[in-house]
């Protein structure tokens, strides 16, 4: 049986404590790769550090969005980091942002793969509809997966909710889905949540997980985290 793929997120400014997660998260039952945000990236030594990772499979979320243009040169200033598996952008940049992000980074990486971000998971219905949306997220997240077939993107992010309907859009495309949380954690700051058992079945290909791991004694989490699975 495949070994189940969870994503680390890595969600703190301390090298300190990213070190800490990922020598306590060693485990041969489960594939554990690490998510880096802009927390970390931004911070003066987050990219060093990044760069000097080695054997771990690193998610770069940096959910570019921005004009064509300029994502396209924010992929090329990141060719020094060859030991990045995956870089996010948002969806709703478009299709030519998205064009462009995707033939930036085949000139830097052939093997870095551009996973384009749906809904974000901290978003509920009334939430969206305040920015201006007059859809559903469903149909929101339709209509992205099917902009992200279009371009050829290698993957999507998106809920546990919506990896259903995006699997049957992007049949072959990788989902990696966030908001994952333990059964009996809270949500914190998110609206849309789920199970790592929950998820899978509804058709990701790997999840993210930050503070159901890294809060607390994350020796246990982990241990938690695989028996949830069985």
């Amino acid at each position: 049986m495949k070994k189940k793929k969870i994503f680390i997120a890595c969600d703190t400014k301390k090298q300190n404590v990213i070190k800490k997660i990922i020598n306590l998260t060693s485990t041969k039952k489960i594939n554990i790769g690490y998510k880096f945000g802009l927390e970390f990236f931004l911070t003066s030594k987050g990219r060093l550090f990044i760069s000097k990772l080695k054997n771990k499979e690193i998610f770069l979320d940096l959910k570019l969005n921005d004009i064509p243009n300029t994502c396209a040169s924010a992929i090329q200033s990141l060719k020094d980091l060859k030991n990045i598996s995956y870089i996010t952008a948002h969806i709703n940049g478009g299709y030519e942002m998205l064009m462009a992000i995707k033939k930036s980074s085949r000139k830097i990486n052939k093997k870095l793969k551009i996973l384009g971000v749906t809904v974000l998971t901290s978003f509920s219905n009334s939430s969206i509809k305040k920015v201006g949306h007059t859809k559903s997220i469903k149909e929101l997240v339709k209509k992205q997966a099917l902009l992200a077939k279009s371009v050829g993107l290698d993957g999507i992010v998106c809920s546990g909710y919506e990896a259903k309907l995006v699997r049957k859009i992007c049949n072959k495309m990788e989902i990696i889905t966030p908001g994952i949380r333990l059964p009996g954690d809270a949500a914190g700051d998110q609206k849309r949540v789920m199970s790592p058992k929950e998820a899978y079945k509804n058709g990701a290909s790997s999840i993210v997980m930050g503070r159901s791991i890294t809060k607390g004694n994350i020796k246990n989490n982990i241990q938690n985290l695989i028996k949830s699975l069985n």
